[in-house]
Protein backbone atom coordinates (compact mmCIF):
# COMPACT_ATOMS: atom_id res chain seq x y z
CA UNK A 1 0.00 0.00 0.00
CA UNK A 2 0.95 3.51 -1.57
CA UNK A 3 0.43 6.84 1.02
CA UNK A 4 -3.01 7.98 0.35
CA UNK A 5 -2.55 11.31 -1.68
CA UNK A 6 0.91 11.00 -1.67
CA UNK A 7 1.63 13.04 -4.49
CA UNK A 8 -0.21 16.55 -1.75
CA UNK A 9 2.39 15.47 0.85
CA UNK A 10 3.80 18.22 2.47
CA UNK A 11 6.55 19.39 4.85
CA UNK A 12 6.27 22.17 6.85
CA UNK A 13 9.48 24.41 6.57
CA UNK A 14 9.67 25.16 10.55
CA UNK A 15 9.56 20.87 11.12
CA UNK A 16 12.53 20.83 8.90
CA UNK A 17 14.80 23.85 9.98
CA UNK A 18 13.57 24.07 13.19
CA UNK A 19 13.19 20.43 14.42
CA UNK A 20 14.84 17.70 12.58
CA UNK A 21 17.92 19.62 11.62
CA UNK A 22 18.14 21.91 15.24
CA UNK A 23 20.99 21.02 17.53
CA UNK A 24 19.22 22.15 20.22
CA UNK A 25 15.85 21.04 20.22
CA UNK A 26 15.29 18.98 22.98
CA UNK A 27 13.44 15.93 20.49
CA UNK A 28 15.38 16.73 17.39
CA UNK A 29 19.06 17.20 18.26
CA UNK A 30 19.81 13.39 18.07
CA UNK A 31 18.00 13.17 14.68
CA UNK A 32 20.46 16.47 13.66
CA UNK A 33 23.42 15.16 14.57
CA UNK A 34 22.91 12.20 12.56
CA UNK A 35 21.52 14.32 9.22
CA UNK A 36 24.18 16.67 9.53
CA UNK A 37 26.71 14.32 10.04
CA UNK A 38 25.49 12.89 6.18
CA UNK A 39 26.00 16.26 4.77
CA UNK A 40 22.42 18.22 5.69
CA UNK A 41 22.12 21.12 7.22
CA UNK A 42 20.24 24.31 7.55
CA UNK A 43 21.57 25.59 4.25
CA UNK A 44 20.47 22.42 2.33
CA UNK A 45 17.18 21.76 4.00
CA UNK A 46 15.84 21.62 0.87
CA UNK A 47 17.58 18.82 -0.29
CA UNK A 48 16.55 17.13 3.14
CA UNK A 49 13.20 17.72 1.95
CA UNK A 50 12.30 16.06 -1.47
CA UNK A 51 14.50 13.25 -0.04
CA UNK A 52 12.26 12.57 2.87
CA UNK A 53 9.19 13.38 0.06
CA UNK A 54 10.64 10.95 -2.00
CA UNK A 55 10.34 8.24 0.26
CA UNK A 56 6.98 8.95 1.15
CA UNK A 57 5.88 8.92 -2.50
CA UNK A 58 7.75 5.80 -3.68
CA UNK A 59 7.76 3.69 -0.78
CA UNK A 60 5.45 1.16 0.62
CA UNK A 61 3.50 2.12 3.64
CA UNK A 62 5.36 -0.07 6.92
CA UNK A 63 2.36 -0.03 9.41
CA UNK A 64 -0.69 2.52 10.06
CA UNK A 65 -1.70 3.78 13.19
CA UNK A 66 -5.59 5.24 13.63
CA UNK A 67 -5.67 8.04 15.55
CA UNK A 68 -8.74 10.29 17.05
CA UNK A 69 -8.34 12.61 14.72
CA UNK A 70 -6.64 11.14 11.67
CA UNK A 71 -4.19 8.29 10.87
CA UNK A 72 -0.25 7.96 11.40
CA UNK A 73 1.27 6.16 8.26
CA UNK A 74 5.25 4.63 8.99
CA UNK A 75 7.20 4.52 5.53
CA UNK A 76 10.90 3.30 5.65
CA UNK A 77 13.07 3.80 2.29
CA UNK A 78 16.94 4.93 1.39
CA UNK A 79 17.99 8.19 0.18
CA UNK A 80 21.51 9.22 -1.07
CA UNK A 81 22.69 12.25 1.21
CA UNK A 82 25.11 14.97 0.35
CA UNK A 83 27.90 13.35 1.43
CA UNK A 84 27.02 10.79 -1.33
CA UNK A 85 26.46 7.94 1.35
CA UNK A 86 22.75 6.07 1.51
CA UNK A 87 21.20 6.03 4.48
CA UNK A 88 17.84 4.14 5.35
CA UNK A 89 15.16 6.55 7.12
CA UNK A 90 12.24 5.30 8.52
CA UNK A 91 9.01 8.49 8.16
CA UNK A 92 6.14 9.55 9.89
CA UNK A 93 3.09 10.97 8.04
CA UNK A 94 -0.26 12.33 9.90
CA UNK A 95 -3.43 12.64 7.70
CA UNK A 96 -6.22 14.58 9.59
CA UNK A 97 -9.77 13.04 8.76
CA UNK A 98 -10.91 16.71 7.22
CA UNK A 99 -7.92 17.61 5.14
CA UNK A 100 -6.79 14.16 3.72
CA UNK A 101 -3.45 15.78 2.91
CA UNK A 102 -0.29 14.10 4.30
CA UNK A 103 1.72 16.03 6.48
CA UNK A 104 5.43 14.83 7.73
CA UNK A 105 5.71 14.40 11.76
CA UNK A 106 9.35 12.70 12.03
CA UNK A 107 12.10 11.18 10.53
CA UNK A 108 14.64 9.21 12.25
CA UNK A 109 17.78 6.33 10.92
CA UNK A 110 16.13 3.04 10.86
Amino acid sequence: MKLPNRDKAFIPRNKLVKYLLSETHPIGSTKARFLNSVGYNKTNFVELEKALLKIAQTNDVKSVRKLEYGINYVIDGSMETPSRKKVMITTVWFIKVETNKPSFVTAYPV
